[in-house]
Order: structure tokens, then C-alpha cells, then sequence
């Protein structure tokens, strides 16, 4: 095994275990990764990570047994113990729960290293205190341990040892080979309570590693370097290495997060405070775009001391390979600078949680990605999609006028997923306006939800047209134009949504789709699901006279996959988060659409994807 550890210091959400993965690729080697998540849930698919405990009360259409098309779930008003607030302390923004292939719902960090490494983890390759603990009392249970007292060190220790040499060595790309490395995030500062088990296993796990001569450990600690009145602080650095060290880790390399470039006064007080070299510190400063870090890392020779520290020259490479991973770093180079004549691209995205954008982390990056592709400049218009409502225009016009002034002027628009009716209204009116308005528009998940409803409401006599998530009650039936799955469940809370990659196939007579020709004429696609809701496949015939088309279904021809209105310039509605399978060098085939269609360059683009054959630049 090689093992890349990398742990955080004075803040977290700090890493930077992409770019070091993206720089190991770039020589040729396979790259997987691991990241810790030392809280007790299993997995983030329950967790609430959206809103703030004001913003949570203050909806009174909150349920607490409500789970949306997204499938988070939301917290009743009455549930709320407002006499005892500190129940509420961690209840705070956590970010986007990711989806992985499997169907494993885990943190947005995975999303980062599958789009950065093109690679395809799986649920394992995310550890939680909450898996870790009930892996060993499951054990315990069936009486592995012969009745032994079961402790913290060595049970729980070994599991998370157990866990990563397993997961470390379980293939995560088209090749089926075994990864040459394994980058391994800690979240978390060091220090935590709640991170000790797993630190005390990671220094178990480099004793081990470094005694075997064919595998080696190297750790990367991301520590925070503040600028206070101009001059760049080193003590938060200093008591945050004594402290690594004193729980038995070793910092092989300190990367300073800062804001700009590192003085040479201040490496050298970092290394000199913290007994290591001058070449072991380095300076990861504020960018103009995250994807040009790898760059600023390679500067200042990162991969070189990987390369020391992980005896890469002891692996012996396939010519092919290396020629891979020069054939990244080019096309990684050409891909993330835009140059500044480029057009900028103004894309609308309304939502529910614009306050929150971390909601969204996927589909931002989706969008960075396509216009990358296209050669614009992304300029991202967060919409609340309650302002676009008319209460909104009774109560504050203004807002109401500020947020419509911003849906016309964007040259594209988005829907992304979400849960619950608050703020639906707005979604639905601005979906009817792009159909209206021959503006492009693409609706995820809820989006697509939202979108069929305009339609059943506004060209199939169904004024009254909603969804069975906002209105359960069945004397309503024949209005619901979305229905709850039946395989789906209302009491059980996680892992019960349609999640993970599940296929969509379009179906004849669709060789005139825009959406078809992105994904260069395929006749099955794959994408990640993660919903409780669906078209109602009831009304799907009076839809699609009314010029609604649903272009791509599952395997048995009633779950509605994607829609596509032909007369458009792009109009186009997924059930699937395509966002999860963007990557920095391969758009996802339909937000490249949108953002081509809002640039003006769709039909180049098209013609382009049918002679390489993929959306890669």
C-alpha cells in the first residue's frame, strides 16, 4: 500500500486531497480515495444539511415525515424544542449529500475526487463513526470476539484499519487494476474527540506501512495561515503541528492555506517551529478558480515530494500509462484557462436554497464544466425561486421585480432538486416563462417536476395540476401530475429513495432530440438517481400531445426519465442528478447543452460531440 493521509490543522474544510490525487494521476498511476467523516450517522443520506434552525421554523409547510423528490428530509416547526436551543447547536449547513454509483449517500468531498480523478467510488470509500461502530458491535453480536470485552483500541482501531486496507485496493476505473495509491482525507481538525479513534488508527497504520519495504505512508497536514493587519500569523500552525505530533502523527508536508502567496520570512518560521525543511512548506494561496491549484501545487513541487516520500520510482509503469497521465495534464491545462476575450454566460439558477449554495455544490460545477467546455466565462445568477412568487410581489415588489429582472436577463435558466413546496410556485412560473420565451432551460429532478406541472396546468386543462408531495390527500388524485414511487417507503428515513446509476433509454422516433445528440445518438445512458417522486405515468399521453416529449425511460417503459420540448431552443427536463458524473474534462452531456444553447454555440457543439465522440474538450 501507499497511503497519502491528508489531515487538517486550526480550521477545517481546508483539504486539498484532490489536486495531490490529480498530480499522482498526471505521472501515470491509479489514484483512489477515502474520506473520514468522524461523525455518528451511517451515512448523509438522513442528514439535515440544508437550513439553519431559523430558517427551518420559520416555514410553517414543514413535515417532519416529509421527504421531497431530493429525498432530504425537513423538520416540522412543532418539532422544534424552542425552549432548549441548545439541542439545535449542530444544526448547520453541512453542504450537498453526494450520490454515488452504488447508490451510497455520502459527503460532498467524493463528488470533489471523482470529478477531479475521474474515477467511480463506491459507499465503503466513505467511513463514518456511525459504520465503524456498528460494523464492530455487529461482530460482537454474533460473537467474533468469543465474549471478550470489546474496547475502542484495539476493536474499533483495527475495524477502521480493516476498513481502509480493504478499500484501498478495490478498483475505481475502467483498467479493473488494483490503485497504486490511496489518498485518505481525515475530516475534521486534529484534536476533535470525535476524531481520536481514527487518528490512533492512522498512526497504528503507518507503523505498520512504513516497516514493509513495498509500501510507504506520507502525510500532507492543511493547516490555516491568517493575514492579521498585513503581516501572516504562524502560531495557529505551530500549536497545530505540536498537537498532530503529540497524537502520533508526523507531517511529511505542511500546506498553508492562505490568502496570498506566503512570504520566504514565514516558511522559514513554519519550518523552523515545526522541525521540519524549508522544501516540506508550502504556500497554497487564494486562486482565480479552484481548478488552477493543481497548478499552483506542481509549482511548488508537491508531486516531487510525493514521488520522495512514496518510492514512486520503485513502481514500474506501462509506457501506455504514462502517456495517460501526460495526456491529463495537458488536457487539464487547456481545459481550466479561459482567457479573457472568452464571452461571459449568464445562467439563472432557481432554487429553494440560493442562501445555501452548498446545496447545489454538484451543479455548480456542472456548469463550471460545460462553460469551461464552450470557452465562456460562468456567471452564475442565484434566484430564490419564492421571490418570483406573487405573495412575494404583494409583500416586498421590489424583491419580486429585483428576482424576475434577473430571470430575463439571464441568457439560460436552471431548476436543480429540491424538496417540499415552499418556493414551487416560483419554480413553476419561471419554467412556464422559459417554455414561453424560447429561453433555454433545464429542470433536475424536482425541476423536472416542476416543469411537467406548468405543462399539465397550462396546455392540458388541469388547472389544479400538483404534486402528491405537497398535496397527499386522494380526494386530489386526478391532480396529481407527480406521484410518490411505489417501491419507495414513508417510515423508513435512509437509504429507501431510488438512488445510485440506474439506466434511461430513448426511445424511437428520438433521433430529432438535442438531449439524444449530446450523449452522441446513445440508445442507453446511465446517470444517478436520488428521488421518492415521479411523473405520473398516468397522464404521460396527454403530455406529450400537448407537446411534452418524453424522450428517454426506464427499462419497463412507465418511469418517465427525461423530457425534451421539440420546437425549443432547448428546453429539457432529467429525473437523474446528471451533475454527479460532471467531471473538469468531460461535461455532463446536458448541462454542456444548456449552457450551449445560452452561449448560442449549441449546434458546433453538437457536431463536435459527434466527432470525438464524447463531451470531452
Amino acid at each position: 500500500m501507499r497511503v497519502v493521509l491528508v489531515s487538517g490543522g486550526v480550521i477545517s474544510g481546508v483539504g486539498k486531497a484532490s489536486s495531490a490525487g490529480l498530480l499522482l494521476k498526471t505521472k501515470g498511476l491509479r489514484v483512489t480515495a477515502i474520506k473520514i467523516d468522524p461523525y455518528l450517522n451511517i451515512d448523509a443520506g438522513s442528514k439535515q444539511e440544508l437550513l439553519t434552525l431559523d430558517q427551518a421554523v420559520s416555514h410553517a409547510d414543514f413535515d417532519s415525515s416529509s421527504f421531497g423528490s431530493s429525498g432530504v428530509r425537513i423538520f416540522s416547526q412543532r418539532s422544534c424544542n424552542h425552549s432548549s436551543t441548545a439541542d439545535w447547536d449542530d444544526f448547520e449547513r453541512h453542504g450537498e449529500c453526494f450520490v454515488l454509483a452504488d447508490g451510497g449517500e455520502c459527503d460532498l468531498d467524493l463528488g470533489n475526487y471523482e470529478r477531479y480523478l475521474g474515477i467511480h467510488l463506491n459507499r465503503d470509500n466513505n467511513i463514518t463513526t456511525g459504520k465503524i461502530y456498528q460494523a464492530v458491535i455487529s461482530r460482537e453480536r454474533k460473537g467474533t470476539y468469543l465474549g471478550r470485552t470489546v474496547q475502542v483500541v484495539p476493536h474499533i482501531t483495527d475495524m477502521i484499519q480493516e476498513w481502509i486496507t480493504r478499500v484501498a485496493k478495490v478498483p475505481v476505473d475502467d483498467s479493473g487494476a488494483e490503485p497504486d495509491v490511496c489518498i485518505i482525507e481525515l475530516g475534521g481538525t486534529i484534536g476533535d474527540i470525535e476524531s481520536a479513534p481514527f487518528v490512533e488508527a492512522l498512526v497504528q497504520l503507518r507503523h505498520k506501512l512504513t516497516k514493509d519495504p513495498n509500501s510507504s505512508f506520507f502525510n500532507i497536514h492543511v493547516s490555516f495561515v491568517p493575514l492579521i493587519h498585513g503581516e501572516e500569523k504562524t502560531k495557529p500552525t505551530q500549536h497545530a503541528i505540536k498537537q498532530m505530533r503529540s497524537a502520533g502523527l508526523i507531517p511529511d508536508l505542511i500546506a498553508c492555506r492562505c490568502d496570498i502567496p506566503l512570504e520566504n520570512s514565514t516558511i522559514r518560521k513554519i519550518a523552523s517551529s515545526c522541525q521540519v525543511d524549508n522544501e516540506q512548506v508550502i504556500g497554497v494561496h487564494d486562486m482565480e478558480t479552484i481548478y488552477q491549484v493543481p497548478l499552483l501545487l506542481h509549482e511548488q513541487g508537491l508531486l516531487q515530494r510525493l514521488q520522495t516520500g512514496l518510492d514512486l520510482d520503485k513502481l514500474t509503469l506501462a509506457p501506455a500509462m504514462t502517456a495517460k497521465g501526460d495526456s491529463l495534464w495537458e488536457l487539464w491545462k487547456k481545459t481550466i484557462i479561459i482567457p479573457p476575450e472568452c464571452p461571459p454566460v449568464h445562467i439563472a439558477l432557481v432554487g429553494k436554497y440560493t442562501s445555501l449554495m452548498d446545496s447545489y455544490t454538484s451543479v455548480v460545477k456542472a456548469l463550471e464544466h460545460a462553460a469551461m467546455r464552450c470557452r465562456r466565462k460562468l456567471v452564475l445568477i442565484p434566484v430564490d425561486s419564492e421571490h418570483l412568487e406573487s405573495t412575494t410581489q404583494q409583500k416586498d415588489p421590489a424583491k419580486y421585480h429585483k428576482a424576475w429582472h434577473a430571470v430575463c436577463e439571464a441568457h439560460g435558466v436552471i431548476i436543480p432538486g429540491g424538496f417540499g413546496q415552499r418556493g414551487t410556485e416560483g419554480m413553476i412560473a419561471c419554467a412556464k416563462w422559459a417554455r414561453e420565451t424560447k429561453r433555454p432551460f433545464l429542470g433536475i429532478c424536482l425541476g423536472m417536476q416542476v416543469a411537467t406541472i406548468e405543462v399539465s396546468r397550462s396546455l392540458c386543462g388541469r388547472p389544479h395540476a400538483t404534486s402528491e408531495e405537497w398535496h397527499d390527500d386522494h380526494q386530489n388524485k386526478d391532480n396529481w401530475a407527480v406521484v410518490f414511487m411505489p417501491e419507495s417507503s414513508k417510515e423508513q428515513l435512509g437509504g429507501t429513495m431510488r438512488l445510485g446509476t440506474r439506466p434511461s433509454y430513448f426511445q424511437e422516433g428520438t433521433e430529432w432530440s438535442k438531449l439524444r445528440a449530446l450523449y452522441n445518438g446513445a440508445e442507453v445512458i446511465h446517470e444517478r438517481h436520488r428521488h421518492r417522486y415521479e411523473v405520473n405515468p398516468e397522464q404521460i399521453d396527454e403530455l406529450e400531445k400537448a407537446g411534452l416529449h418524453f424522450v428517454a425511460k426506464d427499462e419497463t417503459g412507465r418511469r418517465m426519465e427525461a423530457f425534451e420540448i421539440k420546437d425549443h431552443p432547448f428546453y429539457v427536463g432529467l429525473q437523474a442528478h446528471p451533475e454527479f458524473l460532471s467531471k473538469v474534462t468531460e461535461s455532463s452531456p446536458c448541462f454542456l447543452g444548456l449552457v450551449a444553447a445560452s452561449a448560442g454555440v449549441l449546434e458546433p457543439i453538437i457536431a463536435e460531440v459527434k466527432a470525438h465522440g464524447s463531451t470531452e474538450r
